[in-house]
């Protein structure tokens, strides 16, 4: 059973009303275009035929005065014959074109003048034929001076009446075409108006169905949308109406409904969800850090070790044998460097623990120091772990007070300067330089090795994230991070220039002025 507000019975009138309107309009148009098919029937049927009928009268009753003329001055028999026949055709044709004509329907004025035309071609008949008999007696000259005189006054009379019927039949014929295009223009105008009308009815109608029927759906259909979106915090208009679309609203209120208690019985399994995936993270992130670290740590304790062993062996092979002082004290010197990188690299596995794992501000101890003994104290280090690396000092502008935490900063600027060793070839060039700029001081170190993709520079101050060349050489991926952290605690920065096979430049600023001033 169909509603009393359905949208389909609204919808069924609106198309109903629409398709009546077709239908008187196709039958307006109908009756106009009949109206003009009326008026070019009646030029077409009867003042096209009347015209061309009194044009060939006058051209008839023209040859017909001609062909007397002729037989007048015919010279022998048979030209007067030939004469004679064609003035038999002629008047055949024009009793032809007479009877058409007086087949069709003329008003009292066409149908007078016609009556004075006929009886003035009569009159000059009888005259043209007393013409022809005289000629064809041989009294030409009686029949040139009747031909003169009374015949050409009757033809001229009889061609001035058809001259009066045909511009009256033309003027009527043109008042007629007139009136037809009148009618055509009217109907036109109607017919361009009705489309108009109805094109004005279709655009209302649609606007109503596209705001009564269209606009709601839509309207539900994004509603449902956010709902599809876990967006539940949505209002529902159209709940009070008493169709189709207030029945969808209804039902969209009951399914935002139901999606809020599922939503809110879902949020505690998210959150214990949460729970396990970060205890799961962290537990991760212990497992990677423990496997960076017994690599980095199997092979960087290795190589000290594998030195300390190997000289305590030499040690042993050589003492039955004697040793001199000098080897004495080289192989000794050996051991200790082997132990003094062992203890620099335990001294950075303890300093980086414990800054990420506590807040850095507890190991923050500022105090006043030289910068330039510091840098000059660190490339000494690194000559002495790494015999084979060029360190190059540019420290004639460093500053020699400041303020800071040199073992956080000793700490940062091994990290560069180790970097700067392990991604470089053996004996390449590595340069550590200073100087001032207004507020800052500014420590650059810069190396000739493998470079740093593009792609990986954003990234590269991130924890544990490492250079997607770099595969085959041991790292944990905390360098560069732990760098950051301790030159944000000395509220400094860190940039850097890089591009593969073409070396690295970090450039650090410190306003170290302005924290010995402070």
């Amino acid at each position: 059973m169909m509603r009393r507000h359905s949208i389909r019975r609204r919808l069924s009138g609106i198309f109903t009303v629409f398709g009546l309107l077709l239908v008187i309009s196709g039958l307006f148009s109908v009756w106009r275009f009949a109206e003009v098919n009326a008026a070019s029937a009646e030029i077409r049927d009867r003042w096209l035929i009347s015209t061309r009928l009194l044009g060939d009268l006058n051209n008839f009753t023209s040859d017909f005065r001609a062909a007397e003329a002729s037989h007048l001055l015919a010279p022998t028999p048979a030209e007067i014959a030939t004469s004679e026949r064609e003035i038999v055709e002629l008047n055949a044709e024009i009793a032809t074109a007479r009877s058409k004509y007086e087949k069709l329907a003329h008003d009292a004025t066409e149908s007078r003048l016609w009556a004075n035309f006929t009886q003035r071609w009569e009159d000059y008949r009888k005259l043209a034929d007393e013409v022809i008999e005289l000629s064809a007696r041989g009294r030409k000259t009686d029949g040139n001076a009747l031909y003169l005189t009374g015949s050409r006054t009757a033809y001229a009379a009889a061609s001035d009446a058809l001259g009066a019927l045909t511009d009256r039949t033309v003027a009527s014929a043109t008042e007629a075409s007139n009136r037809a295009e009148a009618i055509f223009r009217q109907t036109r105008s109607l017919i361009v108006l009705a489309i108009v009308l109805l094109v004005l009815m279709s655009i209302l109608m649609m606007r109503h169905i596209s705001r009564s029927v269209l606009g709601p759906i839509l309207d539900l259909a994004a509603r449902m949308r956010s709902l599809a979106a876990n967006q539940t915090d949505i209002e529902t208009p159209g709940t009070e109406r008493q169709d189709e679309i207030g029945e969808m609203a209804r039902a969209i209120v009951v399914f935002r409904d139901n999606a809020i208690e599922l939503a809110h019985s879902q949020l505690g399994l998210e959150q214990q969800a949460s729970m396990l995936a970060e205890k799961l993270e962290h537990e991760q992130r212990l497992t990677d850090l423990q496997r960076n670290f017994v690599s980095m740590a199997s092979h960087e304790f290795r190589t000290p070790l594998t030195v300390i062993d190997g000289q305590a062996q030499r040690l042993i092979k050589t003492s039955d044998h004697g040793i001199t002082g000098d080897e004495l004290v080289e192989r000794a010197t050996k051991v200790r460097l082997a132990v003094r990188r062992m203890t620099h690299l335990i001294d950075n596995l303890l300093n980086a623990s414990q800054l990420f794992e506590a807040n850095p501000q507890l190991y923050y101890h500022p105090s006043d120091f030289d910068l330039a003994a510091l840098l000059h104290e660190l490339c000494q280090t690194y000559r002495e772990i790494t015999p084979g690396a060029q360190i190059v000092e540019n420290l004639r502008h460093a500053p020699h007070r400041a303020r800071g935490d040199p073992k956080l900063l000793y700490q940062a600027f091994s990290n560069l300067l180790s970097n700067a060793i392990k991604y470089s070839p053996n004996g390449s060039l590595i340069e550590l330089s200073a100087h001032d700029e207004p507020g800052n001081e500014i420590i650059i170190v810069e190396d000739h090795g493998i470079g740093i993709p593009h792609a990986d520079l954003d990234r590269l101050f991130e924890r544990y994230h490492r250079g997607s060349n770099v595969k085959g050489i041991v790292g944990t991926g905390i360098g560069l991070y732990m760098v950051k952290m301790v030159l944000e605690l000395h509220h400094g920065s860190i940039s850097v220039e890089s591009s593969v096979g073409n070396g690295s430049r970090f450039v650090v600023r410190l306003p170290i002025a302005k924290q010995a001033a402070s």
